[in-house]
């Protein structure tokens, strides 16, 4: 809630309905690291403001937290786009066909305005744009797709996880991973390290201190086979890429789960169909799950709360089939699980919001319970 609502008005009480599926995924985990070698214990709720923590970020409405990300109105609806790359602002004239200003907002804005929501998406996904239609995926059974399973390969004591996720979802699993005992290879291309190197030093040590760090020369004809080679002797790879950059690089990840060793992929909108190779990040991907406070305009929930939705749905489904030794290909959409928290009954849930103390509070029956801002206080545990 302290992340969610006008900037200079009170917290939104809406966030609520994402309670229920942040602690059923926590005691997931906790089940299936159990099972694995040391049972990991979440404060599910607390770490969906992981980063805010650090950065103290705080709500700003229909703008992101962390200030990219924002919601547009289109002809048929709204849209989120999420230009966190100086790249990204320069796409923009080429977004609403008319040369101008990069920098000319209320034009670019009309502009917007006269469009269809599909016609921005696909013409912004075209150009390499993080921008989605609010509400437009629909809510799936589970936060993650499984394809065919198979025995898993031979393994030691100690499984092998191979970490090429970058930002925050996938290290997230990978460093869940790593507390429930696996050896996390984390790799980073010497040209394109890991972007969350570029923020608070203590967000990326919570999310990878645990792990041992690889650098490879990306992607050289030598590094791709020193990839491969690191595969091969994985029990499981994490990975966060849209589908096309393995393929580019030889790699495909239906042949690695045959062999033995299982995948799961953190994608934007899935790995198949028309939206496959979207780019999509933590804010614009809740949007488009439907994981909004409702509004003219909406307003965004949390900090690019599909991140750690999805990295505690990923770190589940890898502890599950590295538990049972089965391999399968994952697929851990950042949209659909967001869909799937936002689809729970309970998610309309309102309550008074009032001044209490220092801060703002939310009027219950029976009393006033205090809405805290995020913790610098690590979020998980593990216990053999």
């Amino acid at each position: 809630m302290h992340l969610t609502g006008p900037a200079s008005g009170p917290p939104a009480v809406s966030p609520a309905g994402v309670v229920r599926p942040l602690i059923g995924s926590g005691e997931t985990l906790a089940s299936t690291t159990g099972r694995l070698g040391a049972e990991v214990r979440v404060d599910p709720v607390g770490s969906v403001a992981h980063r805010a923590a650090f950065t103290g970020f705080g709500r700003s409405g229909s703008r992101s937290p962390g200030g990219f990300a924002q919601m547009v109105r289109a002809r048929d609806g709204w849209v989120a786009l999420n230009l966190p790359r100086p790249s990204d602002i320069d796409m923009l004239p080429a977004l609403v066909g008319a040369p101008m200003a990069t920098r000319d907002w209320p034009v670019i804005e009309q502009r917007l305005a006269a469009m269809t929501c599909n016609d921005i998406v696909d013409t912004g996904s075209l150009l390499g744009l993080a921008v989605a239609s609010v509400g437009a995926t629909g809510r799936p059974e589970l936060p993650w797709a499984m394809g065919h399973q198979c025995r898993g390969r031979p393994r030691g004591s100690q499984p092998v996880v191979v970490d090429l996720t970058s930002l925050w979802a996938g290290p997230l699993a990978g460093g869940l991973l790593a507390e429930a005992g696996c050896r996390v290879l984390k790799v980073e291309s010497t040209l394109r390290p890991d972007g969350a190197r570029r923020g608070p030093a203590g967000f990326f040590e919570l999310l990878n201190g645990r792990k041992e760090q690889v650098s490879l020369d990306l992607p050289t004809l030598g590094a791709i086979g020193r990839l491969r080679e690191l595969i091969a002797c994985a029990d499981l790879v994490l990975e966060a890429s849209r589908p096309r950059v393995m393929q580019q690089w030889g790699i495909s990840a239906a042949e690695v789960v045959a062999g033995g060793t299982a995948w799961v992929s953190i994608t934007g909108h899935g790995r198949s169909g028309r939206h496959a190779n979207r780019v999509a990040f933590g804010d614009d991907a809740a949007a488009s799950g439907g994981l909004v406070v409702p509004g003219d305009p909406p307003m965004f929930v949390g900090d690019a709360i599909a991140d750690p939705i999805a990295g505690l749905a990923a770190a589940a489904a890898a502890a599950d089939l590295l538990a049972d030794g089965r391999a399968a290909l994952v697929d851990v959409s950042l949209a659909a699980a967001s869909a799937w928290a936002k689809g729970w009954e309970g998610s309309d849930i309102e309550r008074p919001v009032v001044r209490g103390g220092e801060g703002w509070a939310v009027e219950l029956s029976d009393r006033l319970v205090a809405v805290r801002p995020p913790s610098h206080l690590e979020h998980y545990r593990s216990v053999v």
